[in-house]
Order: structure tokens, then sequence, then C-alpha cells
């Protein structure tokens, strides 16, 4: 999905949410337009907007208006020709190297469009990443033997934009109150971020049928915590829609065990620290990457 896509949605679902909340009673004036982000008498332009032309009319032409600074036809013919006539099967990172050697001036994220929107190159069937750090927050678990002997369950917080882990820790059993410790940890440092995407364990989600749809209205006490922070949720419905967090838990199976043996720790309390200290800065510091856009969707 677009930047300016993610963000009308997001624009939307928040509103109605806030406005349906309002108009049932739960929620005054004040504290919907404050659950927004805007002072009250914007949130009065919203609902007049929304009785008038229901959500499309909350849309922010802004973001869909044609941009001045578009590249011209012929630097997008340009830069199509350099692939097919001369890096015809190249990858796209490949093919960016070039192009910038030969004065290429366009972000990685320009090129690799251009070439897709050509059939060029065929688009990921991965799920694009959030454009700014703040805008989704993955939160999972893993059980494994961390150390000879013991099972625990490692609770991971990250940033779907960068990857950054900004909460890792071991406890016996994941819950509503490791949960709360991970996002917990991230609005102390961070600040209330926008969306929480998570699988659909119980902790989460009550779910009325097995394998089925989770209830948006029936809220965990997690759900509830985090919609009374203006944060929406969202349910994960397959391992491969986790595929970032499942690559991510492999590479921690993967070298964890073997450090924390290397430094001989034994107990929980110094596999936590060691985490907090040592690993966590040193895997952010290889695996973390650049949002593909500049800002932050975090709220102080």
């Amino acid at each position: 999905m677009k930047r300016t896509e993610w963000l009308q949605e997001t624009r939307k679902m928040r509103f109605e949410e806030a406005y349906e909340d309002y108009r049932r009673g739960s929620l005054t004036q004040a504290e919907a337009a404050l659950l927004l982000g805007v002072c009250d008498r914007t949130f009065r332009r919203y609902m007049n907007r929304y009785d008038e032309g229901g959500l499309d009319a909350l849309l922010d032409k802004r973001l869909v208006q044609i941009s001045h600074r578009r590249a011209p036809v012929d630097e997008i013919m340009r830069t199509v020709d350099l692939y097919r006539d001369r890096h015809l099967g190249w990858n796209a990172k490949h093919f960016y190297a070039w192009y910038r050697k030969e004065s290429g001036t366009r972000s990685y994220t320009w090129v690799k469009s251009r070439l897709q929107e050509a059939g060029l190159i065929e688009r990921a069937k991965k799920r694009e990443r959030a454009p700014l750090v703040g805008m989704m927050i993955h939160q999972d678990g893993s059980t494994h033997e961390w150390i000879t002997g013991e099972k625990w369950d490692l609770i991971v917080t990250m940033d779907d934009a960068t990857s950054e882990h900004y909460s890792m820790f071991f406890v016996e059993e994941e819950g509503t109150a490791s949960s709360f410790q991970g996002v917990q940890e991230i609005i102390e440092e961070q600040g209330l971020f926008a969306s929480f995407y998570s699988d659909r364990g119980s902790h989460y989600w009550h779910t009325p049928e097995a394998g089925g749809k989770v209830d948006k209205q029936n809220l965990t006490q997690f759900g509830q915590a985090l919609k009374r922070l203006g944060i929406e949720m969202i349910a994960a419905y397959s391992p491969e829609a986790r595929g970032r967090s499942e690559r991510m838990f492999r590479t921690h199976q993967e070298r964890l065990p073997k450090e924390l043996a290397l430094a001989g720790i034994t107990h929980m309390a110094a596999a936590n620290r060691y985490l907090k200290e040592i690993y966590m800065p040193a895997f952010n510091a290889e695996f973390m990457q650049s949002a593909s856009e500049e800002g932050s969707a975090f709220v102080p």
C-alpha cells in the first residue's frame, strides 16, 4: 500500500471509531477530538463533512493532488530503457548501484517502482513496510530452549518500518502482562504509535470461532487499553502475514542460545540484562533498515 493510501485509510478508520463512540455517548466531543489529535473545532468540521459526504469526504486532497515535482516522462523512459537495454534480468538493488554510478539521482524505491510499473521486475509478494517509524508496531513471542534445559518465551516488539527492536525480554509464558510490558517500554521511550500488529492470541483478541475472524467489538483487556490510547489493532490471519517476525525469530533462535551459553548465563534475570544491554543494540546495528519516508508517526 502506498503511503498516501495508508494515511487516508488510517484517517478514515480512526475517525469512524471516534465518531461512533461520540454518537453512543461513550466519548465527549473533546475526548473524541483528543483521540484524533485535533481540536474540538476540527472534529466538528470532520463531522460536518462526514454527514454531508460520508467517509470519502474526509480525504485530504493534498495527499492525492499530483505533485509538480513528479518526474517527467522522458526521465522515466530513460531509466526503463537503461535497464531493458543493458541490465535485463538484474535485480533491483544490483541495477540501482549501476544507476547511481551513471549519475542517477532518484531513490532506490523510485527506481524499483518504475521498473515494476514497466513489468520488468516482479513486485514482491510480501507486504510492503510501513513508510514511517511509529506507524505500525509488531509484537510476537517465540517459545524456544534459549538455555540448555529451559524453555522460555521471548517477547519482541519492533517497528515495521525499520525492524528496529524497541523491546526484548524473556518471560515464563506469553500473555497480557508481557504484551503490556512491551508496549509500555515503547511508549515510555518513543511515544504513542499509530497501529499495533499481532497474531490472534487470546490475550490480544477474542475469536468466536477457532481460526475465524477476531471480534473487534468484544475487546480484551489489552485491546481496550490500546483503543483508549487511540492505537489501531490489526490482526494477522496467517504465518505468511507475519513473515517479517517469523524470519526475525529464526535469526534469534540461531544466535541467542549460542551467545547466552558463551556468556555463561543460566538464569532469566541475567539473560534479560544481556538482551537489553548487549544483544538488542548489536542486533539493531546489524539489521535495522532506514524507513522509506522521513519523519515519525510517534506522538509524545
